[in-house]
């Protein structure tokens, strides 16, 4: 089974951390990489810029209108995933408490079942 583990971004939470905290959850995500590139569970992941740098495309009577920055003014944002493939719910679920975000008081990550995943060669 595939799930999608989302990782959400707030800012609000993520500036109350020490700079050494903050070192601990980005160096965490490559022992996370490692645990579950060894266990064969890992299919792929990203890591997103910041909102600033996204643009919005709406097409409106037929024409592209586009906006830079994000789309609203939000406490969080879509910050990354990690697309695994695992046995279990109970197993992704597991996954996704060794995300080092996990730990942090007020964030969380999003663990989704996968309906469908196609590829360019589909």
């Amino acid at each position: 089974m595939k799930f999608l583990l989302i990782m959400h971004v707030n800012p609000r939470i993520w500036d109350t951390l020490t700079e050494e905290e903050r070192n601990e959850v980005m160096s965490g995500h490559g022992a996370f990489i490692e645990t579950i590139t060894e266990s064969g569970e890992m299919i792929s992941t990203v890591a997103l810029a910041d909102p600033s740098q996204s643009a919005v495309v709406r097409v409106r009577g037929g024409v592209p209108v586009v906006t830079d920055g994000p789309y609203l003014e939000v406490k969080e944002y879509f910050g990354g995933y990690y697309l695994v493939e695992c046995d279990s719910r109970e197993r992704a679920l597991e996954l996704a408490g060794l995300i080092p975000d996990a730990g942090v008081e007020g964030l969380g990550i999003e663990v989704r079942p996968v309906v469908f995943a196609g590829t360019a060669g589909d």
